[in-house]
């Protein structure tokens, strides 16, 4: 018993001399330990750490917490140095060079709306402007960009406030920004965090950099009407990749922005507004009306070309709901009175101990050499000849490719083959290009929280994903966020760059899913446990969930996109009848 009571004084008495010592220490995951000031930023001690020719520093995990470079450190603890080539990192350098637009824009042109509006593949935001005569011009970008450049010059704090939220309505009402006012309306909390530079305020979804002199890399580029507000990517964190055009990519975030116009719905506050006001049915028939007439209009286009097009091909990232729409496409195509047959491009996999391996040495099944192109070539060039052709079955659990059905198709017959490298110029040879029909297939979410704080097509996708594996595969949410990054890998290698290779393009999105995945998603998210890499992301996802008000999901039809899914869709055991043998 003595000897209990003594280790538990000692042990008092360590944790005594613990807060009783004017330093601390922090310990990096290589082992590196770091001493400094107590209540000093994680930053500071950080500093020391980073190396020019590195990529740069913009926040820090303490504990298990995603924490800003100023939080200041109380005690010794376990620290990882989150940098641009993380995806937080990446997260928290965007939205800090974006308010750092916001504030330079509303200085030099405090008459004029600016609005970030999408981001683009090669590492930006597409950006549009109101309220100026003659809009932005190639001059205006230039004072725009000199501006940026001048307040990071002059290194300013981005100073973090915690407000009522009373506060912020009043501050955002006097500011004319009726977007923001809407969305905080339906906000739960009684205070709001919001930063500072200057005189300008604004709350942003996420962390920011300590300040402007972090945001070194960065550009404007006129486009279109707008134009791009250009950051790094991770994977050159020092650099601006190249940034090709995207016509098409552009035309279908803006055909489906200005539908959102004349909806009245182009925020989440209005969105709240509509649920608030009963009009969730109305909103959920007019977007999925918009999908059907979309869909139809793509069948009649392949149905013009009908005397040449023989193969469909139809490619699009993770959880953008392909497979539903391929089945809708089929419906359409069948009224139009052209018999499609569904070809899985999956079945001409090589067999595994052939599949091509990463740089880690694993399995890259997402690789284009992972297809037996060779093989498919000649099946596609036999069956659009008339001939019948032994179809390749992939066996999943032996990892080996066997025989499979005999197929002969009817003339006139469309061959539909869906999958991610169906843009790739690489994969049919030797088929003509005027025998094909290319389709990319995104959820390219228009809908944003307000002007300056957009909804990521990523996020939205993953919660798509994070809802059908649990329900499909029971995958827990953390398996779901954890498996994640490699899918990513795989989309920027093989989609996004063939994505303006499409004959079109069909946004997927629908105003209404967020509201509708959030009482799914939000349990599933809940449940990642604490301390663990996923737990950063689930909390983040939660976060943003918040803005949403739910929608009843009894409200959405059964052959929705959405209920690929959330479940309940009548196109999951759909059949295509054929006439071939």
């Amino acid at each position: 018993m003595a000897n209990g009571v003594d280790d538990m004084m000692n042990a008092n008495g360590i944790e005594c001399e613990r807060y009783a010592r004017t330093t601390i220490e922090i310990y990096l995951p290589d082992g590196t330990v770091l001493s400094g000031p107590r209540n000093s930023p994680v930053g500071k001690f950080l500093q020391a750490i980073q190396k020019p020719d590195q990529p740069l520093i913009v926040g820090a995990v303490v504990n298990g917490e995603l924490r800003e470079l100023t939080y200041p450190l109380e005690m010794d603890a376990q620290v990882r140095p989150v940098t641009m080539a993380d995806s937080d990192g990446a997260r928290i350098y965007r939205r800090s060079i974006t308010f750092l637009l916001e504030v330079a824009f509303e200085e030099l042109f405090p008459d004029g709306k600016l609005t970030i509006d999408h981001s683009v593949a090669s590492g930006g935001y597409y950006c549009q402007v109101v309220g100026i005569p003659g809009g932005l011009k190639a001059t205006g970008i230039h004072r725009l960009e000199a501006k940026m450049r001048d307040l990071v010059v002059q290194d300013l704090p981005f100073e973090r406030q915690n407000v009522p939220l009373d506060e912020a309505i009043a501050y955002f009402q006097s500011r004319g920004h009726e977007d923001k006012v809407r969305l905080l309306h339906y906000r739960q909390k009684d205070h709001l965090v919001l930063y500072r530079l200057g005189e300008h305020r604004d709350y942003h979804h996420g962390y920011m950099v300590p300040s402007t002199g972090y945001l070194t890399v960065f550009a404007l580029r006129k486009m279109g009407e707008g134009f791009v507000l250009r950051y790094p990517r991770r994977q050159s964190p020092n650099q601006l990749l190249r940034m090709p055009a995207y016509p098409k990519l552009l035309s279908t975030f803006r055909q489906y922005g200005n539908w959102l116009g004349k909806l009245g719905i182009e925020s989440v506050g209005a969105l709240n507004d509509a649920i608030q006001d009963g009009r969730t049915r109305e909103i959920i028939l007019v977007a999925e009306a918009l999908h059907e007439l979309r869909i139809a209009e793509i069948a009649g286009q392949i149905a013009q070309r009908r005397q040449n097009i023989r193969v469909v091909l139809i490619a699009g990232p993770s959880s953008s709901g392909k497979t539903t729409f391929s089945k809708r496409l089929s419906v359409q195509l069948l009224a139009q009175g052209i018999s499609p047959y569904p070809l899985e491009m999956d079945n001409y996999f090589v067999d595994r101990e052939l599949t091509p391996k990463d740089e880690n040495g694993a399995y890259d099944y997402e690789a284009l050499d992972t297809l037996n192109r060779p093989l498919m070539n000649d099946h596609l060039k036999r069956l659009i000849a008339g001939e019948a052709v032994q179809i390749p079955h992939y066996n999943f659990k032996s990892g080996k490719s066997e025989p499979g059905d005999i197929v002969q198709l009817d003339a006139g017959q469309l061959i539909i083959l869906e999958g991610i490298h169906g843009l790739n110029p690489n994969l049919l040879p030797q088929i003509p290009p005027e025998q094909t029909f290319r389709i990319y297939v995104s959820c390219l979410t228009q809908l944003n929280l307000d002007r300056h704080n957009r909804i990521s097509t990523t996020d939205t996708r993953l919660l798509r994903r994070i809802v059908r594996d649990a329900r499909e595969r029971g995958y827990t949410a953390q398996q779901t966020i954890h498996g994640w990054e490699s899918v990513r890998r795989g989309e920027k290698r093989n989609i996004f760059p063939y994505q303006e290779n499409a004959d079109l393009m069909f946004n997927s999105a629908l105003v209404y899913e967020l509201s509708g995945l959030k009482p799914l998603v939000e349990p599933l998210l809940r449940q990642v446990p604490y301390g663990t890499p996923e737990h950063i992301e689930a909390k983040r996802l939660l976060a943003f969930l918040e803005w949403f008000l739910p929608v009843d999901l009894e409200l959405v039809p059964d052959n929705s996109i959405f209920r690929e899914f959330v479940g309940g869709s009548i196109l999951r055991d759909f059949k295509l009848w054929n006439h071939g043998s």
